[in-house]
């Protein structure tokens, strides 16, 4: 049997039936980058465009992009493929890039202006979800100040759909991990400047983007308004490819070293307050020792019932 050697130039990586060994220090440093973490990196989305795109289309790719920046790559090239009759060019893409999130856009007469919004798992094809663009309105049509680069959003989803529907619950879930953002423990209230909002009524999903002003209102607490300043869609849900439930289950199991562990006898009420119950032996209160007083020394005499005890004279300080 010929053992199967490939060289990586670019890396340094050599791989030998199957297993990728380093030769140096920085292709060693690109494989420890690679290997499953306990705290996983920010998600990373990659966006690409098929054979045949509208203006439409190819702009709101960029305008995804701008959102999604720093964690995301952007292709220029066209890229021929039908994710949804075959995802293999999708998961080479998602291997090469090390993204477990994409977006695909194309253009054609049965389909058009179409966005596919889609994650991956283990380097498969997860969830995917095609949209279709019936109005769209670019970050450059909508005169406003925009929101930094980096900036983590808030996001909002109204309508009964996205909470009963399997599908709708589906792409709620797609949604909130293409635009979420890295993970953070704590943010600031001047940090809170951005909205992404989801609306799903009458067949179709609205997208609008908001930045918030803080205004002054008189007191501690700052007046809100939301200026809009794009992009804006309206969706159209057109085809899905959910995981089954098995693999969805999977896919969101937790490794055991992110599990917290129970504590006995702490509990939380629902405003975050920490409570503890201690266990403690039954008390004779007899033998409890207090405060040493002349006062509260026992006599040698016990006094008879239906007398009262003689009083001290009282003695000057």
């Amino acid at each position: 049997m010929i053992n199967s050697v490939v060289w990586v130039t670019l890396t340094g990586v050599v791989m030998i039936n199957g297993v990728m060994k380093p030769k140096t220090k920085r292709s060693k440093r690109f494989l420890q980058n690679r290997e499953a973490k306990l705290v996983e990196n920010a998600k990373t989305a990659m966006i690409l465009k098929g054979g045949n795109t509208s203006e439409t289309v190819t702009h709101a790719l960029k305008d995804v992009y701008a959102l999604k920046k720093p964690n995301a790559v952007l292709y220029k090239k066209k890229n021929i493929m039908r994710p949804f009759e075959d995802p293999t060019s999708l998961e080479f893409f998602s291997k090469k890039s090390d993204c477990s999130l994409f977006l695909f856009g194309s253009h054609n007469k049965k389909r058009p202006n179409n966005l596919i919004f889609g994650r991956m798992f283990d380097s498969h094809v997860l969830d995917m979800f095609e949209l279709g663009v019936d109005r769209f309105s670019s970050l450059k049509d909508i005169k406003s100040t925009k929101c930094a680069e980096g900036t983590k959003p808030m996001l909002l989803f109204a309508g009964e759909l996205f909470h009963t529907d399997t599908e709708y619950t589906r792409l709620r879930s797609v949604l909130t991990d293409f635009f979420r953002g890295p993970t953070v423990s704590a943010v600031r209230l001047a940090g809170l400047e951005h909205v992404l909002h989801f609306t799903a009524q009458d067949g179709k999903i609205y997208m609008r983007s908001y930045r918030v002003k803080l205004k002054k209102s008189g007191c501690r607490t700052p007046r809100v308004e939301l200026e809009e300043i794009g992009p804006a869609f309206d969706f159209v849900l057109r085809r899905t490819h959910l995981a089954s439930d098995d693999l969805y289950k999977t896919a969101h199991r937790q490794p055991r070293g992110l599990k917290a562990k129970k504590k006995k006898n702490i509990s939380h009420d629902t405003f975050g307050t920490k409570y503890g119950r201690l266990h403690m032996q039954k008390q004779n209160l007899d033998k409890l020792q207090t405060r040493k007083m002349k006062g509260l020394r026992k006599r040698k005499g016990g006094v008879k019932s239906g007398q009262t005890p003689p009083k001290k004279a009282r003695t000057g300080l």
